[in-house]
């Protein structure tokens, strides 16, 4: 099965579609036209197909002509608030922006079951393909298991599998069992204190140097009370006090993004940044109110299942361009429900333009972020082969 040349076949496709979504790109949970896109897309396979009634997702099964499991492939949908500076001729002007690959993702997951679709007669089982919206911060995953995508085949599938593209060498993929993506947390900090007049501190409470003293104090709590190696890592990306600049506000509040590699840390972070906010807070004879929001939990591949997509992607593409990680990254992942479901592996795929700088790449989120969709042939060929090599290995 020369999967690898059915996907370069479907390669001036695949760029159409993917071009075609990231002119178009659409935010959050209400992707009305992305999922029509991908109906239209789906139209001739044959494919069960059902949208979601919370969101706009779209789930297709293919069920193949022979007995056996079923496996899920899924790809996101949903682009960033970001006003695109890339230049290309397919850039999107309406304020949104694919800017984190999911017009590949989604185009991706299109190309494999089109590849599926042309050997039904011989796939055994079903394959569950998953196009979500609402992986940027909305948990748009959960939203889909909740509305019953495991059980799409009629019964729950025995791997997932998800491809995510990275900056990096091109045509390059890399995973790694256990933790490969870092869990996702929020973290507010509201500091009460006296308001007053500026020149007349004395006659107030001022929450503000409490409020900075607690910023830097969470830097060394994530240095010093923490393992070197089960990291977390605290970003600070919001401050307010005030609206005047002679009047010492009653309040002062941070926000921040909080990372973690395991369950473990972050029951940890949740009792010492609490611990922290209170005890700086009343050493300046303030009080604050803190909110720890678990968002994304870690994302963990199984380590049977992904020492079998290696192998399987190895065999397909050839030892050097697969890569087992040293690190997991400190990105998060919804996929992270779905792997805390159904035993499977998240995969990252390289595909920044080869003749690009590598020393000066933009990364995930940047608006100068350019993928290379060259790429989705062997992107495509790839979820295919894991879907295949899967059901049948169950089957043998």
């Amino acid at each position: 099965m020369d999967f690898r040349a059915e996907g370069e076949a479907l390669l001036p496709d695949l760029q159409a579609l993917r071009r075609q979504l990231h002119r178009d790109p659409e935010v959050g949970l209400d992707l009305p036209r992305t999922q029509q896109t991908v109906l239209d897309a789906l139209a001739d396979l044959d494919l069960e197909i059902a949208r979601g009634t919370d969101t706009t997702s779209v789930v297709a099964v293919l069920r193949g002509a022979r007995p056996g499991p079923v496996v899920l492939l899924r790809g996101d949908m949903d682009a960033l608030p970001i006003v695109e500076q890339t230049g290309l001729d397919y850039a999107s002007h309406n304020g949104a922006m694919h800017a984190c690959g999911h017009d590949l993702h989604t185009a991706g997951v299109v190309g494999a079951a089109r590849i599926l679709a042309g050997h039904r007669d011989e796939l055994p089982g079903a394959v569950v393909f998953m196009f979500q919206p609402g992986e940027e911060g909305c948990n748009g995953a959960s939203i889909m298991l909740r509305e019953g995508v495991l059980d799409a085949a009629g019964e729950k599938p025995v791997a997932a599998y998800a491809a995510h593209v990275a900056p990096g060498e091109f045509g390059v993929f890399g995973t790694r069992p256990g933790t490969v993506m870092a869990g996702s947390n929020a973290l507010s900090i509201t500091v009460n204190g006296r308001g007053g007049h500026g020149s007349m501190p004395h006659t107030a409470t001022d929450p503000v140097p409490a409020l900075a003293e607690i910023v830097t104090a969470l830097q060394v709590m994530a240095t010093r009370d923490f393992d070197a190696f089960d990291p977390v890592l605290i970003s600070v990306t919001m401050l307010q006090a005030g609206n005047a600049q002679n009047v010492i506000p009653e309040k002062a509040s941070l926000r921040a993004t909080v990372r973690a590699l395991s369950d473990a840390a972050v029951e940890r972070l949740i009792a010492r940044t609490r611990e922290l906010a209170e005890g700086i807070a009343a050493a300046h004879q303030c009080t604050a109110d803190v909110d720890f929001e678990v968002l994304y939990p870690v994302t963990v591949n199984d380590p049977a299942e992904t020492e079998a997509s290696v192998s399987a992607l190895r065999e397909l593409f050839g030892d050097e361009r697969v890569a087992v990680l040293p690190n997991p990254a400190m990105g998060s992942e919804d996929f992270s429900f779905v792997l805390g479901e159904v035993p499977g592996t998240f995969v990252m795929l390289q595909a920044s333009p080869p003749e690009l700088d590598a020393a000066t790449l933009a990364v995930n989120h940047s608006p100068f972020v350019v993928f290379d969709d060259r790429v989705l042939g062997d992107q495509a060929a790839a979820l295919a082969h894991l879907a295949w090599t899967r059901l049948h290995a169950t089957r043998d």
